[in-house]
Parts: structure tokens; sequence; C-alpha cells
């Protein structure tokens, strides 16, 4: 378990993401039309020029009784609007049987010299009075198409009168909303033309339509004499739901259908049948409306071959920029980062929907920018608060709190290895500790020994914080401490050599404590060097300490060491010995030559100085 990271859960993240939208199932489909239909939702709201909607509703209903009307009725509408001068007359009503009135010698009279489009549906039995149209195949585009086992068409008379047939048949998507309509479909070998495809036809006067298709599927639907019309692989074309058509019933003044095309709908109350669409629910003829006003203006919307492919790869690259994010940038960088590819891919979908009509799926890539993003910054800030939390254990008992606020803040101080340095090094040490134990061995006191100890390093560790020194470690009765690392510290010996003279100063205060009290004589021996050292995390990543390590360092050792030898006038400890080279960059404080030395590791002889 060891191997399982926030590393590692982060890239198994973006593969589960990866393999949802490669399987392609019926969430990453849904999705994905959601987005579609968002894009529609940009669209400005244009009104329709050349299509008109006239409406059998409630007041055609009072006016001519009860649906179904005998066909004369519909006859004599077919009338008024050619007289009014419409264009192409789509009808999508299905005369199956034939009228119980008697009445369709009326209506094929009217369907015969008036351009007037019928329709016919696919169903799920066997029809035989269907009628088909010819067709040209390029490639073979059968098994692509929509199939159906029968196609219940009009009566002989009416489907041998009308201009055209078309079918009326829909395919809504997964979640049961129109957004695509097949221009082709079939029943076995036989080939039917939608009722788009059916007007297109009848106006441009060709008898037959083409329909080419490739390996992958249909490619194109065209009837001579007009532009070709692409679609997808099964031969269905994007609905456009940006169109309001001119609507009016047909009791109304019928004048404005001149020169339009006119789609008639049943509307009335109780008889309408509707179906959802990406702008609401929509009556069952608007599909064909819409479908004819994409066509007709030229809008139609496509989804590249390659758009999987695309998707699929940005997908990926976004993805495995995140969760490299959340190894090496700090996660409110992450943050920010989610934010601009989740606005950008939709502000990129919706650019080229709005400029060229093609469609990207930016549902799934925002997911994964959702999903692998957030992730990306909690494990990015998981692992920056147990940094925090390591630093914070790790100094806060030996630097001060303002410095531990600094490292917390720029954690990339403190790396495995070290830098090279020059720094100031102190060693402080208790002169004559023996006796001090003695007194407590004596009076079988070893907790009073253990709490005058923590007393004395308590109070001078508070003075080395105080100036800004760093603690490395503790050694017994001995405290060593460093400046200029991990923060950096121009006069760092100065602060090094006025924490000794500090310390002396305090220790002096125990001393008269300790005498009100009895207890034995106390002095301290502190040496002070100079010098570049490695300083850094020393140590495993299991387990690191910040420390330094060079020759400096030892210097500084045996010169607390060496204050043993120096007493005053009477007898009192040298308690603060230094080096000629932190001297050197002493400019507050007076220095006394005291001697010089040669110590052990050293050839040639050491100046020392203490504070004058």
């Amino acid at each position: 378990m060891k191997y399982i990271t926030h590393w590692t859960v982060a890239f198994i993240t973006l593969f589960l993401l990866v393999f949802l939208r490669m399987q392609d199932n019926g969430l990453v489909e849904t999705a994905r039309l959601k987005s579609f239909d968002y894009l529609q939702s940009t669209d400005s709201i244009t009104q329709s020029q050349g299509i008109v909607v006239v409406e059998i509703d409630e007041a055609a209903i009072e006016d001519n009784g009860q649906w179904p009307w005998s066909r004369d009725k519909i006859a004599d509408l077919i009338w008024k609007l050619r007289e009014q001068g419409a264009g192409i007359i789509i009808l999508p009503i299905l005369f199956a049987e034939e009228d119980r009135a008697g009445q369709d010698m009326a209506l094929a009279q009217a369907l015969v010299e008036n351009g007037v489009i019928i329709a016919q549906v696919g169903t799920t039995q066997t029809n035989k009075n269907s009628v088909p149209r010819g067709v040209a195949k390029i490639g073979d585009p059968l098994p692509w198409l929509f199939e159906w086992p029968g196609m219940l068409g009009p009566t002989e008379l009416l489907g041998l009168n009308a201009d055209g047939v078309g079918v009326i048949n829909i395919a809504p998507e997964i979640d049961g909303v129109v957004r695509r309509v097949p221009l082709i479909m079939r029943v076995g070998e036989e080939t039917y033309p939608a009722m788009a495809i059916e007007m297109i036809r009848v106006a441009v006067g060709d008898p037959s339509y083409q329909i080419k298709a490739g390996e992958a599927g249909v490619i194109a639907v065209r009837v001579p004499g007009y532009d070709t019309i692409y679609t997808d692989q099964h031969a269905r074309i994007w609905l456009r739901w940006n169109k309001k058509f001119p609507t009016i019933s047909m009791t109304d003044d019928l004048s404005v259908v001149a020169g339009k095309t006119v789609v008639v709908g049943l509307t009335a109350e109780g008889l309408a049948s509707t179906i959802a669409s990406p702008s609401g629910t929509q009556y069952a003829h608007t599909p064909i409306a819409v479908s004819l006003a994409t066509i007709i203006n030229g809008e139609n919307i496509q989804r590249t071959d390659l758009a999987n492919f695309y998707e699929l790869l940005y997908l990926i690259v976004i993805g495995l920029m995140l969760v490299v994010a959340s190894r090496f940038v700090h996660y409110y960088y992450v943050a920010g980062t989610i934010i601009v590819l989740a606005i950008g891919t939709v502000y990129g979908a919706v650019f080229a929907y709005s400029k060229y009509l093609l469609l990207f799926d930016f549902s799934w890539p925002v997911i994964t920018i959702m999903i692998v993003g957030l992730h990306a910054v909690f494990n990015r800030f998981v692992r920056e608060f147990q940094l925090k939390q390591q630093i914070r254990k790790q100094f806060e008992k030996y630097l001060d709190p303002r410095q531990v606020a600094i490292l917390v803040k720029h954690p990339e101080k403190l790396k495995l290895g070290g830098d090279r340095k020059e720094m100031s090094f102190l060693f402080m040490d208790i002169v004559g500790f023996t006796p001090i134990s003695e007194y407590y061995k004596n009076n079988d006191d070893p907790e009073g020994l253990v709490n005058v100890i923590n007393d004395y390093l308590n109070r001078m560790s508070k003075i080395v914080l105080a100036n800004g020194g760093t603690i490395d470690k503790y050694m017994g009765d001995c405290i060593m401490a460093f400046w200029n690392a991990p923060l950096d510290c121009d006069n760092h010996a100065e602060m090094a050599v006025k924490t000794a003279i500090e310390c002396a100063e305090e220790t002096d205060k125990i001393k008269a404590e300790f005498k009100e009290r009895g207890l034995p004589d106390i002095n301290i021996g502190s040496g002070v060097n100079t010098g570049t050292c490695i300083v850094g995390n020393m140590g495993s990543e299991m387990r690191l300490d910040y420390s330094v390590i060079g020759d400096a360092v030892n210097l500084a050792a045996r010169l607390e060491a060496a204050t043993r030898n120096y007493k005053d006038e009477n007898g009192k400890v040298t308690p603060t010995l230094y080096s000629s080279y932190t001297m050197k960059q002493l400019t507050d404080i007076k220095s006394i030559e005291v001697d010089k030395i040669k110590v052990k590791g050293k050839e040639e002889l050491i100046t020392i100085y203490k504070p004058a």
C-alpha cells in the first residue's frame, strides 16, 4: 500500500474517466447531448421567412366539427391555401384508410393540382401500401439507415396523386429529446425519404434522390439540382432549434402564406401530439418545419468524424497536465488552472459552433477538469498541509515563531540535501557541572537536577531564538545553535556573539538565584566561529534533521571547550571566546585578543578573542 500515493490515485482517476469516455456509455452520451443543447441555447432566435405553420386548432375544430374530418374539408383547406399563393404544402397527416364519407376523390383532385406532400409512417408491422421513392446509391448505405419492419402509407388513390409522400417518423435521443431527424429510412431493401427531402425533391422537380455512403456510414444525401446535404453516419441531420415560424389558425386570414412553404399542424387540445426538444415541448409537426428551415437556410450543423478523437486527446492532455500540476504547482495555481481550463473549454466549443456550426462535446472534458482538477487541488493541499505540519513540528522548538512562519510559507527552503553557506555557530555549555550534579545526587534529588537543567536550557534558548538563531540540538547541558539558515541573516556573526554575551548576563542572574537557594556556583562557556558549511535536511526521506556539517562547526565546539583555560584575576572562566573569522565581521561589538591557539584538526594557529 505504500506505493498507493496521491500521485497514483490521480492517475487512476484520470484513467477511469478516459476509460468511461472511450466506452461512450449512456452517461457519456447524455452528458454530450446536454452540452450540444447548451451550444444551441447560445443561438439568437430568428424568424423564418420562407415557412408558415397553419394550425388546425380549437377554432378550426369548432368551425368544421369533430376530428377526423371528411377529406373534402382537408381538400377545401388546400384550395384556400393555393388561392392565397402558397407554395409547397406539407400535410403531415396519415390517410391510411379510405374516407368513411367517401370524399377521397375530392382530396385526390386537390392533391394532384396543388403540389402537396402527405405522410407515411414507419411501423413495427409489415405494411404493403407504402410509397417508395427512386434512389441512386453511391456505396452501400442500407446497413446504416434506420430500419422499420413496415411502412404504413396513404391509400393508393391519394399516394398516386400527391406530389410527394414523406416519412414523418422522428428519432429521439437516449434521453427522449429530439435533436436529429433521419432524412432517409428503410424497409428491407427499399428506402423512404423524410418530409424535408421530399419537399426539396418536389421543389426541384426531380423524380429521385441520391445517397452517398462510405465504410463508416452515410456521408451525404442529395437531390439532383440542389446542394449536397451532409449527414451523420445514419443519414441524420441536426436540427437548429433557433427558428420561429409565423403561425396562424386555418380560420385566420391566410394571405400570409403567399409564396411560402406551408406546414399544416394539428394543435387542437386533446388531439395534438408533442415531442421533447432542447428548447422545450414542441408540437409533432415542428421538427418538419425546423428540418426544412435548416436545409433551406444552409445551416447544416456538423459533427466531424474526428470529433471523438480530438475530444479524447484533449481530455487526456488536460488530465495529465492537471495531474502533473498536482505534483509540482501550488494548489492555488491548480485551482486557477481548473477555472481557466473549464471556461476555455466551454468557450472554445461555443466559438466553434457559433462560427462554423461545428459540435464539440465540452461536457466530459469539463467533468474531467473538475474531477481530476479538484482531486489535484486536494492532493496538493494535503501534501502542502502535511509538509507545513512537518516543518512546524521540526522547527517550532528550535526557531523563533516568526522564522517558523516564514518557513511554512516557503517550504522549498527545506529540500533534502543541503546548501553551502557562510554561517556563524555557537556552542554553549555549563562550566563546572559536576558540583551541581553531585549536590543533587547527595540530596537524592535527581528530579531537582533535571528541573535545573531544563530551566537553564529554556532561558538560554529564549535568548537564542530572540536573536534569530536556529537551535540545532541539545546535548545534555550543551546547546548548539547557528545563524544565517534556514533564513538569511546578514549580520549572523554579530548576532551569534551578541547571543553569547546575553546568555552570560542571564547566567549571572541564575548564579544569584542559586546563591539564594544555597546551590553550587554556575558558569557557562560559549564558543563562536564563522565559516562555510553545508546546511539542510540531513538523513533519509523517512527521518530528516535540519542541521549543519563542516569544519567551521567543529572549531566552534573547540573554542567552547577552550573557555576553561582562560580565567580572570578572580578565577572566573571567560564566558565567551570567538575566532578571528568571527571578529572580522563584527561592527558594533569591540573585541580583545586573548591568545593564539592550535586546536585539534588545525595546523595553523587560531587567534581567539573575547568581548571587550
